[in-house]
Parts: C-alpha cells; structure tokens; sequence
C-alpha cells in the first residue's frame, strides 16, 4: 500500500485561501447569474422582444479603430475580459501558492479537467459528425465549467461536504477556464494580424514592468490595460484572452488585492449583463421542438450532463490508481460523481463559444444556447440532489462517530 496522502485530505494553506475567496466572492454573482439569464427569456418572449433584440443589436463605438461592435458583442467581447482577468488571477495564485503548485496535488484536478473537457468534446463529436445536420465546429461548447453557477449550486447543496473535495471543483473549474481559453485563442480566432498581436503582447509586458516597479494606480494600469485589449482585438484574436494575459503576468503580491477588488465587478456585473444578451432566445413550442431535433443542442446536453461527470470521474479513478492512493476516509466515489455531475454547469464560457464557433444569426447558434441553458439547469439539479444526498450520508456517518467517541 502507498504511504502517500489519500485523495481529498485536506487543502494546502494557499489553496484553503484561495478556495474561501471564491466562496465568498462568486456566491452571490452565481444567483444574479441566474437572474440575468431568466430576465432574458422572459423579455426575449415577450411582447417587448423587439426592444430586447433592438438594444442587443445597437452599434456603438468607432469604426476608424474597428470597434464598431454591438451591445451584445461589447458584453462578450469587452465585459468578459473583466472575467477572464479574474480567472487569470485566479490561474496565478492557484499556480503560485495554491493547489497547482505542487505536481503532488496539481495532478489531480488538472488531469480530471482535461478528462472533463475530452470526453464532453467526444460525445458532442460522435452525435454531431454522424447526424445529418451536424455543426462539429462547435466541439468546445460542452468543455467548459461555469464557476459562479457552480459555486452557487455548491454553497446551497454541498456544505456538509468535506472542504478539500468541494475546492476540488473550483480549482478544476479554474483549469477547466485555462484549457477553454487556449481552445478560444486557437481554434475559434481568425486572420491574425501579427504586427497588432505583437503590439499587444507589448501592451501586456508593460503592464508587467509597470506592477513590478510598484506603480500600482488604477489610473496608470487601466487605460494600458484597455490599450491591450483594443490592441488583441483588432489582431484578429479574440479579445478577452488579454484579460487572461494581463492577470498571469500580476505578480504574486499584488494578485490577491486585484482579485477582490475586480471580482465584484466581475461576478456581479460583467457575467451577468453577458447573460442578459446572450440568453435571450426564442423558446416557443416551435422553436424548442427544432432545438430539440438539432444535433448540436443534443451534444452539448449529452457532453455537459452525461460527459463531464464521465469524463471526471474515469480521470481521477485513473490518478488514483496509477499513483497508488485511495479517496480520504468516508470518501466514496459517489463523492467525485455528485461533483463531477455539478461540472456539467457550462453556463458562461460555453455560451461564448457557442456565439464564436456558429456566429450571430445562426440557427445553431439559437439552438445551442438552448441546450447550454437546458443542460446547466439539469447538471445544476441532478449535481445539487446528489451533494445533498452525499452530506447527509456524512452527517449521518459523523454522527455515528460522535456517538460511538461518547460511549
């Protein structure tokens, strides 16, 4: 038998802070979310829909620097990059000082999120290269975890989990952001201009040097920021990826400090005004029974509701095994299945890879965000039911340990 720790013992210090402040921070965006993303369909349903598409549709901003976008494409091209930064602080602190930055404790929920992000793409490939009608373009639709959903979920349902496994989810779900990052800057760019993104590459290293020289005023740092995006955007990639570059390149001592002043703005702004214009869709008896029908609506609720528990669960069993440990005490792997099952929420990047990889107008497009709406609602209440049914078997298997320390 191995002598290394079990599986889900416990957290590093780094990573318990790290955990708590996602906690703490993503709670309440998780339910404006929620909110954002039902105000949506309603207005989109309503008499008023045209004022919803007419707003969503708007112009704004200057075509001499190709910024002419539309409300909506602002939200997820502009809002988003807020987010992503997030998730870039979030990528550093976990690498620097938290569960990925020892191979120890970093190969777990990397390898299960790269699990959690082939098997979904697998399904969705196998339904949509065989159907008639298929769109296999977008693959990476159902890879994606949606953090603030999730946490909501887990806050409510999975409190009488152990920590170490609940954090398990959230770094996975960080990971999770990088690898649908790398797939957005590949596979969903096109007609890069390299001189403009090695314009804002440059953008980014200043950005850098500026925070290591210690100036640090939002007066000084945003604009270069905005420079980096606009910069990244007209390169040709798309432009949230600078909000990941910007955060990487934080050093560590002033990661932290960003991460809670933007976080607000992120989880309780930024997200849910992208919701707002990308749920908006048609879900008359007509247009849900064509949904249903197409090949891509069924991917991705196969991928996110039957793949990401899969594919999450077989990688980790697969860790274990080869590096010879075992869950912690009281850990079953109905534990890992009932998280697993909370990955399938693929709210927030899913939407955004779905406008990528179809376009606007689109019916795919319409009829995949059905599918990521009717998959997050069904991976949100299948994964709550189970870390519930989990807790109470752990509060029932703590009690009997109680009892049995007294007598």
């Amino acid at each position: 038998m191995s002598q290394r720790e079990p599986l889900f013992s416990r957290l590093t210090p780094g990573g318990l802070r790290n955990y708590l402040d996602t906690l703490r921070g993503e709670s309440v965006g998780g339910v404006l979310l929620v909110v954002a993303a039902v105000i949506a369909l309603l207005w989109s349903n309503s008499p008023w829909r045209d004022a919803y598409t007419g707003l969503r549709d708007l112009e704004l901003g200057p075509a001499a620097l190709h910024l002419d976008l539309t409300v909506g494409q602002w939200a997820s091209d502009g809002l988003l990059a807020i987010f992503f930064f997030v998730v870039g602080l979030e990528l550093k602190r976990e690498i620097v000082e938290g569960e990925l930055r020892r191979l120890g404790t970093a190969i777990v929920p990397v390898v299960a999120a790269v699990g959690g992000m082939v098997v979904p793409a697998l399904l969705f490939l196998a339904v949509n290269t065989t159907a008639e009608g298929g769109g296999p373009h977008g693959w990476a639709i159902p890879t994606a975890t949606d953090i603030a959903f999730a946490v909501a979920v887990l806050g409510i349902a999975g409190k009488k989990l152990p920590t170490a496994l609940r954090a398990f989810l959230l770094t996975l779900a960080v990971v999770d952001d990088l690898l649908a990052i790398l797939v957005i800057a590949i596979g969903y760019s096109d007609g890069i201009a390299l001189l403009w993104l090695l314009a804002a590459a440059a953008a980014v290293v200043l950005f850098w040097l500026l925070l290591r020289a210690g100036l640090t005023h939002p007066l000084l740092l945003i604009p270069l920021a905005l420079v980096a995006w606009a910069l990244l955007h007209t390169s040709g990639v798309h432009a949230t990826i600078a909000g990941v570059a910007l955060g990487l390149v934080v050093p560590i001592a002033h990661a932290e400090r960003l991460e809670h002043r933007w976080r607000p703005l992120s989880a309780g702004f930024a997200v849910p005004v992208f919701a707002l214009f990308a749920a908006g869709v048609a879900v008359a008896p007509a247009a849900l029974a064509e949904a249903v029908a197409d090949p891509v609506a069924q991917g991705i609720v196969l991928g996110l509701v039957v793949g990401k528990p899969l594919g999450i669960t077989l990688t980790t069993w697969l860790v274990c095994r080869f590096r010879g440990v075992s869950l912690a005490p009281g850990l079953r792997w109905a534990d890992v299945v009932a998280v697993g099952t909370l990955a399938g929420i693929g709210f927030t990047v899913s939407l955004l890879v779905a406008g990528l990889a179809y376009g606007e107008g689109s019916p795919h497009t319409e009829h995949a965000t059905m599918g990521v709406l009717a998959a997050s609602l069904l991976a949100a209440l299948v994964g709550g039911a189970l870390l519930v049914w989990r807790g109470r078997r752990h509060e029932l298997r703590r009690a009997a340990q109680d009892a049995s320390g007294i007598s």
